[in-house]
C-alpha cells in the first residue's frame, strides 16, 4: 500500500492536483458511460434538459442508468425512482467512513458529499487515511467528465433512430455486472445475489416494468441480512 508522510507541502491544493492525476486513469470509463447514459435518456424520452439536470444532480450512474431503463420500458416514475434509491444506498456507508474529513459547515459538507462517488472514495482512501483533497480533486475531475460526456450524448442519442445500433443495450446489461461482481464475495452474498437474480427471473414476464428491480433489491437486501 502507498504510504506518505504528512508534510507542509500537503496544502490543500496540492492534494486537489494529486486527487485530479489519481483519477486522469479512470476517465475513459465515467465519459463512456456518459456518453451512454445521454444516450439511453433521449431514448427513454427524457429529454436532453432532465438528463443533463440529473447527471448533474445525482451524479450516480448504476441509479440513472435504473432510471432512465425502467422509464424506456414504460414504468413509472415511482419505480425508477425507487430503484435508484435501492442502488443509492450504499452512499450511506460511504458518507459515514469520511464525514470526518469533509471541511466546512453544513451547507459546505452537504455540497462536498455531492463528490462522493465509488472511485474518489476509493482513491482518498489509499493511503491508509481519507484524505479529502484527494477525493475533491478525484470527485471533480469525475463530476465534469460525468456530466459533460451526458450532454454530448444526448446529442448523439437524439441523431441515432436506435440506439441499440451502437450496442448500448448490451453495454448496459454489462456496466451492472461489472458493479456487482465485486461485492458477490462469501456465502451470504452469493446467496443473495442468486435470490435477487431468481426474484428477477420469476417477475420479468408478468410484472410491470420497474417492479422487478426494485423486488430484486429488496430481495438482495433480506438475503444479506438473514
Amino acid at each position: 500500500m502507498y504510504v506518505r508522510a504528512v508534510t507542509t507541502s500537503d496544502a490543500p491544493s496540492a492534494r486537489l492536483r494529486d486527487g485530479v492525476r489519481a483519477a486522469l486513469p479512470l476517465a475513459p470509463g465515467p465519459f463512456v458511460f456518459g456518453l451512454s447514459f445521454g444516450v439511453l435518456a433521449e431514448a427513454a424520452g427524457m429529454g436532453a434538459a432532465a438528463a443533463v439536470v440529473m447527471s448533474a444532480t445525482t451524479f450516480a450512474g448504476s441509479a440513472q442508468f435504473a432510471t432512465a431503463s425502467v422509464l424506456e420500458d414504460g414504468g413509472t416514475a415511482l419505480a425508477a425512482v425507487t430503484a435508484a434509491i435501492f442502488l443509492n444506498a450504499r452512499y450511506a456507508a460511504f458518507s459515514l467512513t469520511v464525514a470526518s474529513v469533509v471541511p466546512g459547515g453544513r451547507l459546505r459538507r452537504l455540497v462536498g458529499s455531492q463528490l462522493i462517488v465509488d472511485e474518489s472514495w476509493a482513491l482518498a482512501g489509499r493511503s491508509g487515511r481519507f484524505e479529502w483533497g484527494v477525493l475533491a480533486g478525484a470527485g471533480l475531475l469525475l463530476y465534469a467528465l460525468w456530466v459533460a460526456s451526458t450532454a454530448l450524448g444526448t446529442v448523439v442519442g437524439g441523431v441515432l433512430e436506435d440506439p441499440r445500433d451502437l450496442g448500448l443495450d448490451a453495454a448496459f446489461a454489462t456496466l451492472f455486472l461489472g458493479l456487482a461482481l465485486p461485492y458477490v464475495r462469501g456465502r451470504r452474498a452469493i446467496q443473495a445475489s442468486l435470490l435477487a437474480a431468481l426474484v428477477t427471473l420469476v417477475l420479468l414476464p408478468v410484472a410491470p416494468a420497474g417492479i422487478p428491480i426494485v423486488a430484486a433489491s429488496i430481495a438482495c437486501l433480506v438475503g444479506l441480512r438473514r
